[in-house]
């Protein structure tokens, strides 16, 4: 199983980090390839999400679930559609991370598992000649990228302002 983790720090504390974390349905505005996103559900637990993308000459919707709720720590979800596929959204409280004059930050985490060889080869209409294999390899280091651009996109809009942001990448596939 491939896995991508990375961090950042807000200057923000913990509980309103997540509060903007949880408005799922906003996460279309932070990616490209994410034109996006409805749900079934109340944002809690069972919550279903349909994240619709588009890439290339491909678009696909990803099924997603709520799997667990921790207010104000952690939000674990899995896809539920044609991938082996989980991940969490982590909020830890880090005050000495805090810039001069501030009162606390938040370090917050985005992991995600994914078994690329999971994929339903059924799951994408492709183009005559393009295998999954090819699509496999193309997506893997784009996550990685929509991972980064997504969290420095949330910084932005979490401290009202852009910023060089610290991305910290902690794993990511072999093959990236």
């Amino acid at each position: 199983m491939d896995s991508v983790e990375l961090s950042t720090v807000v200057y923000v504390p913990p509980e309103e980090a997540y509060e903007f974390l949880i408005d799922f349905p906003n996460y279309a505005n932070y990616s490209k390839h994410l034109t996006g996103v409805t749900h079934e559900g109340d944002g809690g637990p069972g919550t279903e999400y349909d994240i619709h993308l588009q890439w290339w000459k491909i678009q696909y919707t990803v099924r997603s679930e709520v799997v667990e709720l921790d207010r104000p720590n952690r939000i674990d979800w899995k896809i539920i559609k044609d991938i082996n596929a989980h991940g969490h959204w982590r909020v830890e409280e880090v005050p000495e991370e805090a810039p001069e004059g501030g009162e606390t930050a938040s370090r917050v985490w985005l992991s995600i598992q994914f078994d690329a060889d999971s994929a339903d080869s059924g799951m994408l209409d492709l183009p005559m000649f393009v295998s999954l294999g090819w699509v496999v390899n193309k997506v893997k280091p784009l996550v990685l990228r929509e991972a980064e651009t997504v969290v420095e996109r949330i910084v932005a809009d979490l401290e009202g302002e852009p910023r060089d942001v610290n991305l910290v990448i902690h794993d990511k596939p072999d093959s990236v």
